[in-house]
């Protein structure tokens, strides 16, 4: 049976669950997401009554409001996690530098930008800087040019954060991963087990038959 209101702890950002519902009538969604149409705020009550779980409001403003029947606690923990994960993989994601010269060099362009990919791969941010020398603070637009090449050329692997800025003598633009770090570390481990099945596979293949 699902619990009454009076037995639960309530904060101001919690939507209103159950009897704390007080409007007429609402636009009801099912446990399995279906939808049931606009019904009396007590038939919605009754319903969720008898699946044993509870009715959340999740569109107050709509008229008439939007409500759900749930499991309340289990949202609300699954909630919880959802918010713990995000934090942690924020916390994990380091901002990793790559720095380059106005003029620099292509097979140096390219090695930097290998390096930047395998940042991002990662997980992890990538602050490109170029460090102006003399005269060339002049032309930050120069700066500006070569900053969205490598943005563009990243792009598989990441998006642009903050567009370039002057910082001091030089001139910063961060670019974020497109995969966060669980992410990465998930498709990392799925291609180290493919990898592993895929030697087992041909030791056998390649193991003489009886």
């Amino acid at each position: 049976m699902a619990e009454s209101p009076s037995s639960k702890e309530f904060r101001i950002s919690d939507p209103r669950t159950n009897e704390r519902i007080r409007v007429p009538e609402v636009r009801l969604v099912g446990p399995a997401g279906e939808q049931i149409g606009v019904v009396a705020i007590q038939v919605a009550l009754r319903l969720a009554q008898e699946a044993d779980l509870d009715l959340v409001e999740v569109a107050p403003n709509s008229k008439p409001p939007v409500v759900k029947i749930m499991d309340y606690g289990k949202f609300k923990y699954e909630a919880a996690q959802k918010a713990k994960e995000a934090r942690r993989n924020q916390a994990n994601t380091i901002l990793k530098e790559v720095r380059f010269r106005l003029k620099i060099e292509a097979h140096d362009y390219t090695t930097k930008l290998k390096r930047a990919e395998g940042f991002l791969k990662a997980g992890d941010k990538v602050k490109a800087m170029i460090l102006f020398r003399g005269r060339e603070q002049s032309r930050p637009e120069q700066g500006v040019r070569l900053l969205r090449k490598f943005a563009e050329d990243v792009a598989e692997f990441g998006t642009v954060e903050s567009n370039p800025t002057i910082d001091g003598r030089n001139m910063v633009m961060v670019i974020a991963p497109v995969k966060n770090k669980s992410e990465a570390k998930a498709e990392q481990n799925a291609a180290r087990a493919a990898n592993k099945q895929a030697a087992r596979e041909a030791r056998t293949e390649d193991a003489p038959s009886e």
